[in-house]
């Protein structure tokens, strides 16, 4: 079983689609951790660690995606844990998207998604060493 850590980092207090793809993930048979709003990229890691987690999924929509993506993958390899792979979603803008897969960001989905996409990627892509 995959396990997914969905993390919504920061001060947005938005997480209608946080919690809309982590039940796609749960319903699409993951085991799936959602760490609730306002957490620092230290907590997500944390709790990814903790919970031996492959994958961690962030909701980002407060424009702070740079910061936020490159703090937690830089936490991820100081704590050698830069196994687990890290996707996202949010309001990020096209030419971001290249940048932040530069820095080892897996897969970025943008506004408009659909969950079967998430979940499809997933599957794809770690469907089969896990199952």
């Amino acid at each position: 079983m995959i396990r997914i850590v969905v993390g919504k980092p920061g001060l947005d207090g938005h997480d209608r689609g946080a919690k809309i793809v982590a039940r796609a993930l749960r319903d699409a048979g993951h085991e799936v951790i959602y760490t609730g709003l306002h957490q620092t990229p230290e907590q997500i890691v944390e709790t990814a660690i903790q919970e031996d987690a492959d994958l961690i999924g962030l909701s980002v929509l407060s424009g702070a995606h740079m910061t936020l993506f490159t703090k937690l993958l830089q936490l991820l390899r100081e704590r050698d844990a830069a196994d687990i792979v890290v996707f996202g979603g949010g309001i990020i803008p096209e030419e971001d998207i290249p940048v932040l897969e530069d820095l080892g960001v897996a897969k970025v989905f943008t506004p408009g998604a659909a969950t079967t996409e998430i979940t499809g990627w997933v599957a794809e892509h770690f469907g089969a060493d896990h199952a």
